[in-house]
C-alpha cells in the first residue's frame, strides 16, 4: 500500500488515516476477454471502454459510488464501471470534461464488488457532475439486492475496513496471476436488456 495520508477530520476533530478508493481499472466484461480479443475488439482508457462484438457494441464509462459509513467521519469511495446505451454513451462522450447541465443516464453495474453475489447486474442512475468529476452512481432503490440495501442503509467502519483489506489482498493476488475474472452468465441476458 502506498504512503498513508493522515488528516484532521472536520466532523470530529480527530486525526484519521485516509482510506483508499476501491477502484476497478476496467469493467469485468473487458477483464474476461482474452488478450487477443482485447486487442481485436476492445478499447480501454481511464474513462471509456468499448467492446465491438459482431452483433453489437458494448459501451462503458467509469464512475464513482460513495458508500456511507455509519460510525465514521469518512465514506468509502468506489471507482466502478457501468454500461450505457449507445445514445447515452455518445451524449456523455460529447459533453465529457465540459461544463454542462447535470444529466442522468440509466446504466448497469459492470464490476463485482467483493462480499456480494452478483447473479444479475444492478441497475444504476448515472448522474454527471462538472469540474472534471466522474459521474456519481445511485443504485435503483427498488432493486432487491444486499448491495443496494447496504448502499442506502450504510455500512459499519469495521465492514469498510474489511472491504479495503480484501480488495488490497485481491489486487495483490491478481497482480501475482492468482486470480482470473470469470464470464458471467447474466451478461448474455444483460446485453439485450441494455437498450435504455
Amino acid at each position: 500500500m502506498s504512503e498513508i495520508v493522515k488528516f484532521k477530520c472536520s466532523c470530529c476533530g480527530k486525526v484519521h488515516e485516509e482510506w483508499p478508493a476501491l477502484t476497478f481499472i476496467s469493467p469485468d466484461n473487458y477483464d474476461c476477454l482474452s488478450e487477443e480479443d482485447r486487442n481485436r475488439i476492445g478499447y480501454l482508457d481511464n474513462d471509456f471502454c468499448t467492446i465491438k462484438h459482431e452483433e453489437q457494441t458494448d459501451r462503458f464509462i467509469r464512475c464513482v459510488l460513495i458508500q456511507k459509513v455509519n460510525d465514521h467521519c469518512e465514506n468509502l469511495d468506489y471507482g466502478l464501471w457501468v454500461s450505457l446505451s449507445e445514445k447515452s454513451y455518445l451524449d456523455y462522450e460529447d459533453s465529457f470534461q465540459k461544463e454542462s447541465e447535470e444529466k442522468v443516464y440509466f446504466g448497469w453495474l459492470c464490476n463485482d464488488i467483493l462480499g456480494y453475489d452478483f447473479s444479475e447486474s444492478i441497475p444504476m442512475n448515472v448522474v454527471t457532475r462538472n469540474d472534471g468529476l466522474r459521474p456519481e452512481l445511485f443504485p435503483h432503490e427498488s432493486f432487491e439486492h444486499p448491495f443496494v440495501k447496504d448502499y442506502y442503509n450504510g455500512i459499519s467502519k469495521k465492514e469498510a475496513e474489511r472491504r479495503i483489506s480484501e480488495m488490497l489482498r485481491n489486487v495483490s493476488d491478481y497482480n501475482d496471476g492468482k486470480v482470473e475474472v470469470e464470464n458471467k452468465k447474466w451478461w448474455q441476458v444483460w446485453k439485450y436488456k441494455n437498450n435504455h
